[in-house]
């Protein structure tokens, strides 16, 4: 029988493999910097999505970040063919003794396969077989019916493994590089607002479901300029998020500064590392938010904040009282991208948990 136990200085070079949205990729950045802390003689590498890059480019403990483009199938079944053949002959060059597959996705099986790892790891998925269950090395076995946050969930892999992280090893990590720094620190002072003298408020989502009515947002933005913070909007560059910005700024006797559709991931960390406090949904900006350690209040419909909320100690999460039926995990309710749990969510209730943060 052959002795899969991992030993963590015999370890060269690694891959974190990580296929999901932003929000998951960034809960993911602990990974790496725990494996590295684990195996300092070793190189780190990570394979993402390529819009989800800039969730991990510029961590310090990792070495290098490959890309799946999900625009690839669209250019053809030869171009495609040849631009996953590029990516699988670098991962193989790279002769990785160590894989870490944080998902279901079937691209981390056939990849473990492929790369021949001497130790590898994934989730334990029910019903998947005897491929993947022999894909990998180690596979992780998640509780039942006990909600576990997504970080911790990711860390179980190299628990699995025998690796076992301190708590400041558990932080998340984003970097937005010098440039990003510097165009927000521009901006800012051309808009006339100094650091920690605002209120950033990301109120959009690309999922309609998770987001608080435009009214309520104006109401709470007009309660926080009365106390006297400015207050900075951002939206990602779609044209429902920009829309909502625009609902939003339409019914406040005060506009607020927009900066929406205008920054990038990377901008959009430097930005909030500046503000005094974030106010947002369950969404990426949200985690971007906690990543930069900046006081976090999120407000929370159908999904479930005890797998999602702000990582970060210094945050609220502000949820309906009067709806048992919360987290669903439904696109609103009965499917129609309306949450009544997040309509009917107080104002009053987000401006106490506004003013408790602001006050620390």
């Amino acid at each position: 029988m052959t002795d899969n136990t991992f030993v963590p200085n015999e370890l060269r070079r690694a891959l974190v493999i990580k296929l999901r949205h932003h929000g998951d990729v960034l809960l993911a950045s602990p990974v790496v910097s725990v494996l590295k802390k684990s195996a300092p003689q070793a190189e780190i590498d990570a394979l993402v999505y390529a819009d989800t890059a800039p969730m991990l480019s510029l961590h310090p403990a990792l070495d290098q970040l490959f890309v799946v483009d999900r625009q690839w199938k669209r250019l053809g079944p030869l171009t495609q063919f040849s631009r996953e053949k590029t990516l699988l002959d670098a991962l193989r060059a790279r002769r990785y003794d160590l894989i870490v597959h944080l998902t279901e996705h079937w691209r981390g099986a056939w990849l473990t396969r492929l790369c021949g790892a001497r130790w590898s790891v994934a989730p334990a998925v029910p019903g998947r077989g005897r491929f993947w269950q022999r894909s990998f090395t180690h596979l992780v076995r998640q509780p039942r019916g006990a909600p576990r946050h997504v970080v911790e969930s990711n860390l179980d892999a190299l628990r699995r493994l025998g690796m076992h992280p301190d708590v400041d090893s558990r932080a998340l990590v984003l970097e937005p590089g010098s440039s990003a720094e510097q165009e927000v620190k521009a901006l800012l002072g051309q808009s006339g607002l100094a650091n920690k003298s605002f209120v950033h408020v990301h109120p959009a989502s690309r999922w309609q479901f998770k987001c608080w009515p435009a009214a309520k947002m104006a109401t709470l933005i007009a309660s926080l300029q009365a106390s006297g913070w400015q207050v900075v909007l951002t939206a990602a560059p779609d044209e429902r998020e920009l829309a909502m910005v625009e609902a939003i700024q339409s019914q406040l006797q005060q506009p607020a500064r927009s900066f929406a559709g205008q920054l990038s991931l990377k901008q959009l960390g430097a930005l909030t590392a500046r503000a005094r406090l974030f106010v947002g949904v369950d969404s990426a900006p949200m985690h971007i938010a906690a990543a930069m350690g900046t006081p976090v209040v999120a407000l929370f419909g159908p999904s479930g904040e005890k797998h999602w909320a702000p990582w970060t100690p210094r945050h609220r999460v502000v949820t309906s009282d009067s709806h048992s039926c919360r987290p669903c995990g439904i696109d609103g309710c009965g499917g129609s991208k309306v949450s009544d749990c997040l309509v009917t969510l107080p104002v009053d209730k987000v401006v106490a948990a506004c003013q408790e943060l602001l006050a620390d």
